[in-house]
């Protein structure tokens, strides 16, 4: 059952960033979704707000923590302590999910999100919250972003919307695509 209604503050949340302006997908109450760099919660238990299923995979000792402790309160939280970067450890542990989100700061956050994409179900969609700064610190973000893009694309991934969160957060764009409905080919 959900609590009380709770402010979801987009300067705190990328994820709230991208709705306040008027992006995303729904997240209904059946969704499971797969959220990579779960951090300390925060984000991860306004979603469980929403959906059954949060897989939270985090690595770093700190944030997975206060992870922890978030998952007292929230029995649809599954706490999974791994590097998203290494999705065949954590693979016995994860169903197909409707929603993939990636709030990953690395070099390689765009090949991460397709190393995980195994888990996302035909039609499902995916959430990378490209932090540019984080790939290359002197290139142009449109041209990271726009790299990001065709990487996704070849990937066979559709429906690719990129919404720049400058307003909440500086040189972050997210990226919001759709996985190729295996009906449809």
């Amino acid at each position: 059952m959900i609590g009380p209604l709770r402010v979801w503050p987009p300067e705190r949340s990328k994820l709230a960033a991208l709705y306040y302006l008027g992006s995303g997908p729904e997240i209904i109450k059946t969704d499971q979704i797969l959220y990579l760099g779960a951090a300390s919660g925060t984000t991860v238990s306004f979603i469980a707000d929403y959906a059954d299923v949060v897989y939270a995979v985090e690595i770093a000792p700190e944030p997975l923590a206060k992870l922890l402790d978030v998952c007292n309160n929230r029995m649809n939280i599954l706490p999974i302590p791994a590097d998203a970067a290494t999705p065949l450890v954590y693979a016995p542990f994860v169903s197909t999910v409707d929603l993939l989100y990636q709030d990953i700061a690395q070099k390689e956050q765009v090949e991460i999100v397709l190393n995980n994409l195994v888990f996302l179900k035909s039609g499902g969609y995916l959430i990378l919250m490209l932090k540019t700064r984080s790939v290359a610190t002197q290139e142009d973000p449109e041209q990271i972003c726009s790299k990001a893009v065709s990487k996704l694309q070849n990937a066979g991934l559709d429906d690719i919307k990129v919404t720049w969160l400058d307003r909440y957060h500086r040189d972050h764009a997210a990226i919001v695509c759709k996985k190729r409905d295996l009906k449809e080919l």
